[in-house]
């Protein structure tokens, strides 16, 4: 079969296949077309399978939810603590908003002699 297409998304999923395609025959010692041939497996298995299949992704898809949402707040411990240690003055009273305040100050600032300096 010749692939006409020049789509690098396309080909590198139609590769994936093939990989899998090849991994599920060593597993199960035959293509899917074999297995219907020889009537190993009919419609219902087909379904059940596919099923099966889409239950599974949506554990996978629960499990990246909650990855990325772990992920999203290590990023704002992380900015919490920046914060906190580039702005706190001796320690004893930390306001947030202030300090927020204060990097956004600092931005507007270097955004502004950037802008001078250019014209």
């Amino acid at each position: 079969m010749k692939i006409n297409t020049k789509d690098e998304i396309v080909l590198k999923v139609l590769k994936k296949m093939d990989e899998r395609s090849i991994i599920g025959q060593k597993k199960y010692g035959a293509t899917m077309m074999q297995e219907i041939e020889g009537q190993e497996k009919d419609l219902n298995r087909f379904l059940v399978d596919v099923q099966e299949e889409l239950m599974d992704a949506l554990l996978y898809i629960e499990a990246a939810k909650r990855c990325l949402s772990d992920e999203i707040e290590q990023a704002m411990i992380n900015r919490n603590n920046f914060i906190v240690s580039a702005y706190a003055t001796d320690g004893l009273h930390y306001d947030e908003d202030h300090a927020l305040d204060t990097v956004l100050n600092d931005t507007v600032k270097d955004i502004e002699v950037n802008e001078e300096t250019t014209l």
